[in-house]
């Protein structure tokens, strides 16, 4: 899979990217910020966790909201690794217009944009070293040798992005976990917890952001 199949959006409100091909918003204006924070960042206990060559990978790059918070945490001493699997990038423009709803993470963009505006996917964020995988994770995280401290698992809905939580990813986000690893994610289907206990975690229901009322997160046993 190219650069050249990228995301398919429309803007609701004027403001919100959604997905025309998984009929799925990106994030939600009202709390895009604050659910990245309360998911992915404390459902990993970062950045508590972090230090020197600890390793983020996420299932679902976007806007890379996910990786702005990650780096509004980590200043050093220390670079932290982050890798990212994305089959179908926005582009940098409505990169942009989208981040424009959370100030605080606009305000440090401007390196990743200009790095992605070029078609580099490879990129330096302040103390984060950036690696985003184009393809189709099926794909893409089968042959990866890379092994996370933490996952982000940021797809879109279960329901409508179902192929992005097949057993198959499942098992292999648990492959590419390091001994005492974790993931945190905002679904807490029943299917998608059951595939993460049978890939070696330790599945928990824990509350979940605003009107979500649970979210998932494990321990690589």
């Amino acid at each position: 899979m190219t650069d050249h199949q990228t995301a398919q959006i429309e803007w609701r409100d004027g403001t919100i990217p959604v997905s025309t091909r998984f009929d799925d918003p990106y994030f939600s204006l009202a709390s895009g910020l604050e659910e990245t924070r309360h998911v992915f960042l404390a459902g990993n206990d970062l950045p508590a966790r972090l230090r020197e060559g600890f390793h983020v990978a996420e299932l679902g790059f976007g806007t890379g909201l996910n990786m702005l918070a990650l780096a509004l945490i980590w200043n050093g001493p220390g670079v932290v690794r982050f890798t990212s699997f994305e089959a179908f990038p926005m582009d940098s423009a409505d990169i942009a217009t989208a981040l424009n709803a959370f100030p605080e993470a606009r305000a440090i963009a401007d390196p990743f944009l200009a790095a992605w505006g070029t078609g580099a996917r490879q990129f330096r964020l302040g103390q984060i070293e950036v690696d985003v995988k184009i393809g189709d994770a099926r794909d893409t995280l089968l042959g990866w040798d890379g092994q996370a401290d933490a996952w982000f698992l940021d797809g879109f809905s279960p329901a409508k992005n179902p192929e992005l939580w097949g057993e198959d990813i499942m098992t292999d986000v648990g492959r590419h976990t390091a001994p005492h690893g974790t993931f945190a994610t905002y679904t807490a289907a029943g299917h998608v917890r059951q595939k993460l206990t049978d890939a070696g975690f330790t599945v928990s229901r824990i509350p979940g952001h605003g009107r979500k009322r649970h979210m998932s997160v494990g321990v690589k046993s």
